[in-house]
Order: C-alpha cells, then structure tokens, then sequence
C-alpha cells in the first residue's frame, strides 16, 4: 500500500496538470459512472491530500475521495494516449493531459461536511501545517494503549500516512523497539519520532522513493549515489547486519505484518 509520501506527491503532480481546469470525466470499468457524470464539465478547485486519502475537491461543492488501498494505482499522461484499460475505475482529463486511475479501495462522490469527518479521524500528518502541537495529539492517542508502539504507529488514527516501511525505518532513527508498549514511550522520544517522520516523508515527497539511510552508513559520499539495495536500514533486512553496529537484523511479526529492528540500537 503506498505511504503518505506517495499520496501527497500525486498531489502536488496531479495539481499541476488538472488545478483550475474544467475537467472530463468517466467511468471506463462502470463502477464509478455516476460519480465521473457528476463532476464531468466542472471545474477542479484543487487536489490535497491527509494520510493516505486523497481530496479532489470541486467547485460544485462535490469531493471526489480516493483511497488507493493494497491495488490501486495512478497513471498521469499527456494526451493523445493508449485506450484506458477495461478496469480504469476513474477517468479525467483535459486537452492536454489525462488521470488513469484503477483498482482503488475507494472512488467515491463525498460532500465537505464527510471530507471533514475524515480528516477528524485521522491523526496528525507529517506533511500538513498543524495548528495545535501534532506531538500532544500524538501522545493523546498513545497514552492509554499497551500495544506496542510498532503496530500503533501504523494505526492511521495516531499518525496519518505511516506505513510498513517507515513504520520499521522512524523506530530505528530514533532507537526504539518496536516491542515497547505504546504507552511507556516517553515524550522525548514521541518528539524525536515526529520530527524524523516529518523529515523522512518530506524528502519521500520531493523525491519519489523512500531513502531513510545516510551516505556515510553506506559507504556513499552523497545522497545521490545511494543504490536501491542501500536505501533502508531495517526493512527487509533479516539476518543482515546492521549498518551501524554490526548486529544481525531481526525480524517478527507484531500485528499480521512483519516489523524489522536491531536489538543494540533500538532499546
């Protein structure tokens, strides 16, 4: 399933082709063509995103929320193109370009007032301005929870847009085990895991791929030079030593998914 990154760069790159345009829309596969006909010929205010849900917000009034889930996939295209796929959930486009969209969890027409009712649910978002302290809503959300802090975290409602590779990747920035009950994490650490999250998905969103290693841990003089072997210190490490320390990777399941962590940097 693709992180917060992943769904506010679409964002940012779906804005540029498609903000301010009076859009066409359809339904290729048909499960969204009452949907696509009634945003089709209206004008898109902007496209935003929270967490791993995205807004396409109409002058009309109308919200299109999409959810991409486990399946869902984007193509953004400059026109003339192929013929859409026969799965192609949700078709739009301009002159120029157009959105090809298949296999979301969820495409649906929502007013404001639900747009807004989801947002409520969800916890802060590393790459949203927050008008309150994001940390002491995190630690609202944490406080009461023996869980441990590997499998709350990926809970949409305590951090939006974390998923399983930075989940395993933040925990090791700031040297937590993931096995420490949620509520036990003190709230230097709770600051340190925020401040890591939002630089991680920021450098996630500008570049489209998630690098959470230093150069010098891999033997790389720049950021630019990192390989895609490279890239993470935990995730999908099993058995592998450790980039700083030397000991060997572990792996466990802590929530029907696999956490990976190194048991001397992570206490």
């Amino acid at each position: 399933m693709p992180e917060g990154h992943t769904i506010h760069r679409a964002a940012r790159l779906q804005n540029t082709k498609f903000r301010g345009a009076v859009i066409q829309s359809s339904s290729p596969q048909g499960r969204f063509a009452d949907g696509a006909a009634r945003v089709n010929g209206v004008e898109l205010r902007r496209i935003h995103a929270n967490g791993k849900h995205l807004f396409y917000d109409f002058v009309s009034g109308d919200v299109v929320h999409i959810h991409l889930g486990l399946f869902g996939k984007f193509r953004l295209e400059a026109l003339p193109a192929a013929e859409p796929s026969p799965n192609c959930r949700w078709l739009m486009w301009t002159e120029t370009h157009r959105l090809h969209l298949a296999g979301p969890t969820t495409c649906e027409v929502i007013g404001p007032e639900q747009m807004q009712t989801i947002r409520d649910r969800l916890g802060p978002d590393p790459l949203l301005k927050h008008r309150d302290d994001p940390v002491d809503k995190l630690a609202g959300r944490l406080a009461r929870r023996s869980a441990p802090i590997g499998a709350a975290i990926m809970d949409q409602k305590v951090i939006a847009g974390i998923g399983n590779v930075y989940r395993s990747e933040l925990l090791f920035l700031i040297g937590l085990d993931p096995f420490t009950p949620a509520r036990n994490v003190p709230r230097s650490h709770l600051s340190a895991l925020w401040a890591e999250a939002v630089r991680q998905l920021t450098r996630g969103e500008k570049s489209g791929r998630i690098v959470t290693t230093e150069p010098v841990d891999v033997g790389r003089t720049r950021r630019s030079d990192i390989k895609a072997g490279e890239r993470t210190y935990c995730y999908k490490r099993m058995g592998q030593p450790c980039r700083r320390c030397g000991e060997p990777i572990r792996r466990a399941n802590i929530d029907g998914r696999n956490v990976w962590w190194c048991p001397t940097d992570q206490k």
